[in-house]
């Protein structure tokens, strides 16, 4: 592939951007709405010691 090839996906996401000069900030905040989120270690340990061991083939009728 030559070098200065860019396809069309990629001009249309650099023409996206130029045009919204907002997209980075929205981007950056809905990553904080879905991902950067605290975890609290004493929630996590409590969601560990609750956890029931499933069986290696669920749909199996133990008699």
């Amino acid at each position: 592939m030559a070098n200065n090839f860019e396809s069309e996906l990629t001009q249309f996401l650099k023409q996206y951007k130029t045009d919204r000069d907002d997209t980075e900030a929205r981007q950056r905040a809905g990553r904080g709405r879905l991902w950067d989120r605290y975890i609290d270690p004493e929630l996590q340990e409590g969601y560990k010691a609750a956890r029931v061991p499933q069986d290696p083939y669920v749909y199996y009728q133990k008699a």
